[in-house]
């Protein structure tokens, strides 16, 4: 494990936290945030890439799927 493994991890951790607590408060954007601290650490987790390649990863596959749900 390096240490954007761990990050990673860390990162997901930190997007649990926000996720929960957007839940509790009624707060949708900040439930919304912690997910995608979740996704972004995951992708961190997996492939050990750094924090910033990982969100580039994930909004671009954002931009490319915007519309998946019409």
């Amino acid at each position: 494990m390096n240490k954007e493994q761990f990050a990673g991890i860390c990162l997901q951790l930190a997007g649990k936290i926000k996720q929960t607590w957007g839940e509790w408060t009624g707060d949708s954007l900040q439930e919304a945030l912690g997910r995608h601290e979740q996704v972004s650490g995951k992708a961190q987790q997996d492939n050990g890439i750094a924090c910033e390649q990982a969100d580039r990863q994930l909004k671009d596959f954002h931009d490319q799927h915007r519309n998946w749900y019409f």
